[in-house]
């Protein structure tokens, strides 16, 4: 069973239920009649079986490299057949995009299932075709801002311009990780990580939209006690922090250090949802998405999340 929890990624999965329920929340607010919606429990499911077939897929499909990268892997050491990680993840991605037709036919929308078929797209290009090329981040990246509006379609959203500053800032962000971590088995390139860097700075300030774009109007979209500025610095140190331990990697570009800021860059996808949520909910939903932070750190001591 614990190669099966590393070959998903067990830790990294509460990021992507984190984004579904995040996205859910800042569109609905506290509109919710129940808790939790049959819509947003299906766009988390959908959520979940998205990113664990692209995890197990991306293992599939890298099986050569990881025989000699990485093989104390699942696949290359052989404690999990190939053929059968090929079929769970490929069942995996139909459990994805079963999930997301429920919460389209639940909501009343059909938005939640065009997501869901953009999502298996995006996955499979990632894993097959893209993930050694350019477009690699970027493809990722929209990974993270499709898993996003799922959540956001299944509440009837986005319902506001600034509300798209959320999914295209993490699909920013998202696109600078995966470049941080595309040589993290060797020794990695200094100006591609200052690059990815500079990707993530800018996908950060791209999602603090959400708040600060109203701002620029003269509107106040918080629904947290606390005032626009002090959102906004609670934002920048949370950012700050990120990009800090980017830079410690910049400076020595050892593959512990480079792994170390690329698995702190993803845990804080978590506090990163958490605090959106604050400005669109108030804090008692946005400790509901906090507490994936546990699920998170805990199933990090079973099973890395890199």
């Amino acid at each position: 069973m614990l190669h099966w929890l590393r070959l998903v990624r067990l830790p990294n999965l509460a990021t992507a239920a984190a984004d579904a329920v995040a996205g859910y929340l800042v569109v609905s607010g506290l509109q919710a009649v129940e808790w939790p919606p049959a819509a947003c429990v299906l766009a988390v499911l959908a959520s979940l079986g998205f990113y664990a077939a692209g995890m197990v897929l991306n293992d599939v499909y890298d099986l050569a490299i990881d025989r000699v990268e990485r093989p104390e892997r699942p696949l290359p050491s052989g404690a999990i057949a190939v053929g059968r990680a090929s079929v769970v993840g490929h069942g995996l991605m139909a459990i994805g995009a079963t999930a997301a037709c429920g919460a389209a036919v639940v909501s009343g929308s059909p938005w939640p299932a065009f997501v869901g078929a953009a999502l298996t797209a995006a996955v499979w290009l990632y894993d097959r075709r893209a993930k050694s090329t350019p477009l690699g981040p970027p493809v990722m990246g929209a990974c993270r801002g499709l898993n996003w509006l799922l959540g956001m379609t299944a509440a009837g959203g986005p319902t506001a311009g600034h509300q798209w500053a959320i999914p295209l800032g993490m699909a920013v962000y998202v696109a600078g990780i995966t470049l941080f971590a595309r040589d993290e088995a060797g020794r990695s390139r200094r100006p591609t990580l200052i690059v990815a860097m500079a990707a993530m700075a800018l996908g950060l300030g791209m999602a603090a939209g959400h708040v600060w774009l109203p701002l620029s109007e003269g509107v106040t979209v918080l629904a947290t006690r606390l005032p626009p500025a002090t959102w906004l610095a609670l934002w920048g140190v949370l950012a700050t922090s990120i990009i800090l331990r980017a830079v410690v990697a910049i400076a020595d570009p050892t593959p512990g250090r480079v792994r170390a800021a690329v698995g702190n860059a993803i845990m804080s996808i978590i506090t990163l949802d958490a605090v959106l949520v604050l400005a669109s909910c108030g804090e008692p939903w946005a400790i509901v998405v906090l507490m994936l932070l546990g699920f998170f750190l805990v199933g990090r001591h079973l099973v890395p999340p890199t």
